[in-house]
């Protein structure tokens, strides 16, 4: 598994396998949320096990990520945060989809998008969150959060 600490409470990286979910554990992660389309995670058979939000996106200009779902993960992260937890956001190889999850993420903790996407950068070299597709979502995000 290939995964950044980009906060004390949020992790991005690629998606883990049933045998890693122990590394997460022992992270403090109690919600992992899944931005692939096309693979659900193996249950965890741990107890208690991890939580597990999958929120099936692509990663194509064409179809971008909707609001909706990086609402959706948000206001999951921002729970499992306040109840102390930690959060996971991954995606196929941790550079798109789960990298605007985590922007996504920390502009609702308060983050400023340009800051949020620097902090990512920085702390997960291999991120890009300047392709503009997903830019564009994570500046879309802001500007609906800021609304809300």
């Amino acid at each position: 598994m290939n995964l950044s600490r980009i906060t004390d409470n949020l992790f991005i990286g690629d998606t883990p396998r049933r045998e890693e979910y122990d590394i997460l554990r022992d992270l403090g992660v109690r919600l992992v949320i899944n931005m692939r389309f096309d693979r659900r995670l193996a249950s965890d058979l741990h107890k208690p096990p991890l939580n597990f939000l999958w929120l099936r996106t692509f990663d194509n200009p064409v179809l971008p990520i909707p609001i909706r779902s990086l609402m959706r993960g948000v206001h999951a992260a921002l729970g499992t945060i306040r109840e102390g937890g930690k959060v996971y956001a991954h995606c196929a190889r941790g550079r798109h989809r789960g990298v605007a999850m985590g922007a996504a993420i920390l502009i609702a903790l308060g983050y400023d998008p340009h800051e949020a996407i620097t902090l990512i950068k920085s702390q997960r070299p291999i991120a890009d969150p300047d392709v503009f597709y997903i830019r564009r979502r994570i500046l879309s995000f802001a500007r609906v959060w800021s609304g809300t």
